[in-house]
C-alpha cells in the first residue's frame, strides 16, 4: 500500500473577493509540480460562491467535470440546452468532450454557495458532450458506499454516468463504525476526501478537508472517530 496525504492547509487558495476557492491540485494561479493530479483525477476545487455572482460563460473541452453542492444551490445553463439549478444531495456530472460552453451562478440574495468541483481526465477524446444530474438520498450512504458516478459502459445503481473508469462513492459514517471500500481493478487508486468529521486510514487521522490518495492496494479500511461524511474518488492511475 501506498499513501499521500494532502492536508485541508496545505491546499492552494485564491480569494477573488465573489469567489473563494481552494485547490487540491495545481489550478490557475496555484501551481505546485508536485501536486498536479492523483491518477486520472485533474482537478479537485473546494468552491465558495458569494451571493448574486458566479462564474460567467466559460468553455471547456476534452474533459469530464463533475459538481457536488454542499451548501446552497447554483444555476445551471450550458450551450447544449440545459437550463438547472443543482441543489444540496444531488451531482453533476458533464462530459465536455468535443466542447461545450456553461456558466454557473448563485442566485441566493443572502446564502454562500459551497461546492466541490472534479475534473476527471477521460479515457476517450472527442466524445458528444453530455449533461446529467441527479438527486441521492443520505439514507443510501449511512454507513455503506453509494456509487454516485460511474463509468457510461459500467453504470450500476443510480449512478451518473462520465467517460472514464472511474468511480465516486459517497458514504457517511457514523462515529465508531468502519466500510470497507473494494477497488475495481489493480490498476486502480483511491482518492478520499473528507467533507467533515474525522476519520482513520491505514493509522492516518484525516479531519474535515484532509484528504489522503492510496494506490497499490486492493481494498481499504475506513474508520469513523466521530460523524463523518465523505466523498470517495476511484480513478485508473495511467
Amino acid at each position: 500500500m501506498k499513501t499521500i496525504v494532502h492536508r485541508a492547509n496545505t491546499r492552494g487558495f485564491a480569494n477573488h473577493g465573489w469567489l473563494k476557492s481552494y485547490h487540491t491540485f495545481s489550478f490557475a494561479g496555484y501551481q505546485n509540480k508536485e501536486r498536479v493530479n492523483f491518477g486520472m483525477l485533474r482537478v479537485l476545487n473546494d468552491d465558495v460562491v458569494q451571493p448574486k455572482m458566479g462564474f460567467g460563460t466559460h468553455p471547456h473541452q476534452n474533459m469530464e467535470i463533475i459538481s457536488i453542492p454542499l451548501k446552497g444551490a447554483l444555476s445551471h445553463k450550458d450551450s447544449i440546452g440545459n437550463t438547472r439549478a443543482i441543489e444540496v444531495g444531488e451531482v453533476q456530472v458533464m462530459s465536455a468532450g468535443t466542447g461545450l460552453t456553461h456558466s454557473e451562478f448563485n442566485d441566493s440574495e443572502t446564502e454562500d454557495v459551497n461546492f466541490l468541483q472534479l475534473w476527471i481526465i477521460p479515457e476517450e477524446k472527442g466524445v458528444t458532450p453530455n449533461y446529467e444530474q441527479r438527486k441521492f438520498n443520505d439514507t443510501n450512504q449511512l454507513n455503506k458506499l453509494e456509487t454516485v458516478v460511474a463509468p457510461k459502459d459500467k453504470l450500476e445503481g443510480n449512478a451518473l454516468p462520465i467517460s472514464q473508469q472511474a468511480f465516486i462513492y459517497r458514504t457517511n459514517l457514523e462515529a465508531g463504525k468502519n466500510i470497507d471500500v473494494k477497488l475495481k481493478t489493480d490498476k486502480n487508486g483511491v482518492y478520499v476526501f473528507v467533507v467533515s468529521g474525522v476519520i482513520n486510514i491505514d493509522n492516518k487521522v484525516l479531519n474535515a478537508r484532509d484528504a489522503i490518495g492510496v494506490y497499490d492496494v486492493k481494498n481499504i479500511t475506513i474508520n469513523a472517530s466521530e460523524y463523518a461524511k465523505l466523498i470517495i474518488i476511484e480513478v485508473p492511475m495511467s
